[in-house]
C-alpha cells in the first residue's frame, strides 16, 4: 500500500525522532553560487570537512552573465559569489564545473542531462527549483543554507514527512499544448498554495506521454502551487533518457539499476492524502495575466474576475478584467530557464519561427540551459534556423529568469517568458513577466504580441 514516495522516502530513513522529524539521508547535493557561502563559512567556523565529497557536485548558474562568458564578470558581487563557490569547492575537495566548462549550465538542467540525477535518489539544493529532478523518479526538493550546512557536514538532514498527493491527468493533450501548458494549468485550479505540504506524484496517461523534457519542466513548476516537490514514477521513457548518461550506471550494473528503478512505482492499493483528476483535453496553451503563476489563462481567453486581492496584480501589469491578451503587443521575449532551457524546447522554438522574421519590435534573448544543450542544437542545426529568423543565442545560465546577471527586462516593458514565476520585478526592477511555454513564446517573438500559435502564424 505504499505510494513512490514513500518507498523511496523510508529507504533513506536513517532515524525518526520521537514526535519530530525524520532524518533522512541524501544521495546528491548540488551547490551553487548564491545559497552555499555561508554553509561553507559554518564548516570552517566548526572545524568541519565535507563528510562525503563525491555525494556533491558544484557549478555557477545564476549570477553568471550570458554573453563573453571567457571575459571577467564585470559585476563586482557576482564575480565574488562565483570565485568564492570556486575556493569553496576546491578548499573542500568538491567537483565543480566552472563556467565554460562543458558541463556547466543551469544546475538543474546539468545533473538529470548527465546522469548525476537518478531513479531512488534523494536530491537537494539550496534552490526550490530542485523539485526538476524528481522529473527522474527521484525525491528531490530545495534546502535552505543552515540545511545545506547539514548536508555538507553529515549528508543527512532533518525533514518533516510531507503528505502525499497524487495528480491524474488522463487523456491526450490537444495539438499544440505542452508541458508548459499542462503545470500552468495546474497552478491556475490549483492556486500557488493548493500543493502546500504536499509532495505530488503525477500519473495517468497524457504524463507518460511526456517526454523527459516535459516531464523535467512539469515537475519544475510543483513548487509553484506550493508542493515540497513532484515525482513522476521512472518507466521506459526514463530509461532510455538515462542509458549511456555519463555518471549512469553502465554494464550488468545498469541492468541491477533498471530492475530495481522498475519496483519505483505506487502500489495499486496506495493511498495518497489527497486525489486530483484532470482532463487532459480540457488544457490549452496559457498564459499569465497576473504576479504569481497561479494566475493563468488560456492565451484565447479574459482575464477573469480577480476580486481586490488581486487588483494589485492588474494594476502593477496594467491589465485590466475581462481584457482579452491576445494582439497585445510586447518588448521581450525569453525562451530559457531550468523551466524551458532544454533541447526541445528549442527544437519547439526553431520549428516554428522556421521561415519567419522575428518582429522588429522585440528583444529575444534565447539561452539554453547548458552547454550540452548548445551543443546539440547546433548539431540539428537548430542554429542556423534562428539565425536566419533574425535570433541570435546567448550563452548558458539562468539569465534574464531571475535578473541576477546583466539579462533584466527595463521598468514596464513586457516579456513573454518560459521561466518559471512572474513576481514584481523578477525578471528586473519594474518589468512585467507574461509566463508561457516556449510555443507561444515563439508565436510572440516573430509577431511582436501574444498569438495563440495554434490558429495565428505570422506569413512566411
Amino acid at each position: 500500500m505504499n505510494t513512490i514516495f514513500d518507498k523511496i522516502w523510508d529507504a533513506h530513513t536513517v532515524a525518526i525522532v520521537p514526535d519530530g522529524p525524520t532524518q533522512l539521508y541524501i544521495d546528491r547535493m548540488y551547490c551553487h553560487e548564491v545559497t552555499s557561502p555561508q554553509a561553507f563559512d559554518g564548516l570552517r567556523a566548526r572545524r568541519l570537512s565535507v563528510f562525503r565529497p563525491e555525494k556533491i557536485i558544484c557549478m555557477p548558474d545564476h549570477n553568471i552573465p550570458t554573453l563573453n562568458q571567457d571575459k571577467p564578470i564585470r559585476d563586482e558581487i557576482a564575480r565574488r559569489q562565483v570565485e568564492t563557490l570556486y575556493k569553496n569547492a576546491e578548499d573542500f575537495g568538491l567537483t565543480c564545473y566552472p563556467i565554460g566548462h562543458k558541463k556547466n549550465g543551469i544546475i538543474h538542467v546539468v545533473g538529470p542531462e548527465n546522469g548525476l540525477s537518478l531513479p531512488g535518489m534523494t536530491i537537494v539544493c539550496g534552490d526550490s527549483h530542485t523539485s526538476t529532478h524528481g522529473a527522474v523518479g527521484a525525491i528531490a526538493f530545495g534546502i535552505g543554507t543552515s540545511e545545506v550546512e547539514m548536508v555538507l557536514a553529515t549528508q543527512c538532514i532533518f525533514q518533516a514527512k510531507p503528505k502525499t498527493m497524487r495528480i491524474t491527468i488522463d487523456g491526450t493533450l490537444n495539438e499544440g499544448v505542452t508541458a508548459k501548458d499542462m503545470a500552468l494549468y495546474l497552478i491556475s485550479k490549483l492556486t500557488t498554495g493548493g500543493a502546500t505540504g504536499y509532495f505530488v506524484e503525477y500519473a495517468g496517461e497524457a504524463v507518460r506521454n511526456l517526454s523527459m523534457e516535459g516531464r523535467l519542466t512539469l515537475c519544475n513548476l510543483s513548487i509553484e502551487m506550493g508542493a515540497r516537490g513532484g515525482i513522476i514514477a521512472p518507466d521506459e521513457t526514463t530509461f532510455n533518457y538515462l542509458k549511456d548518461k555519463e555518471f549512469a550506471p553502465k554494464g550488468a550494473q545498469w541492468d541491477a539499476a533498471v530492475n530495481y528503478w522498475k519496483t519505483l512505482k505506487s502500489d495499486d492499493d496506495a493511498v495518497f492524502d489527497k486525489e486530483l483528476h484532470f482532463d487532459a483535453a480540457d488544457i490549452e496553451s496559457m498564459i499569465t495575466y497576473g504576479t504569481n503563476p497561479g494566475m493563468a489563462m488560456p492565451v484565447n481567453s479574459t482575464i477573469p474576475d480577480v476580486g481586490e486581492i488581486g487588483q494589485k496584480a492588474l494594476a502593477y501589469m496594467d491589465f485590466k478584467i475581462g481584457e482579452k491578451l491576445l494582439g497585445k503587443k510586447i518588448d521581450y521575449v525569453f525562451l530559457g530557464s531550468c523551466t524551458n532551457g532544454r533541447i526541445e524546447d528549442f527544437r519547439l522554438f526553431a520549428n516554428y519561427v522556421k521561415g519567419k522574421k522575428k518582429a522588429e519590435n522585440v528583444i529575444a534573448w534565447l539561452v539554453p540551459g547548458s552547454w550540452a544543450v548548445e551543443k546539440q542544437l547546433r548539431e540539428e542545426g537548430l542554429d542556423k534556423i534562428l539565425i536566419k529568423a533574425g535570433f541570435e543565442l546567448r550563452q548558458p545560465g539562468c539569465s534574464a529568469c531571475l535578473a541576477m546577471n546583466e539579462d533584466k527586462v527595463p521598468a514596464g516593458k513586457y516579456v513573454v517568458s518560459t521561466s518559471n514565476r512572474n513576481f514584481e520585478g523578477r525578471q528586473g526592477p519594474g518589468a512585467r513577466t507574461i509566463l508561457a511555454g516556449a510555443l507561444v513564446a515563439a508565436a510572440a517573438a516573430v509577431n511582436g504580441f501574444i498569438t495563440d500559435p495554434r490558429t495565428n502564424r505570422q506569413k512566411s
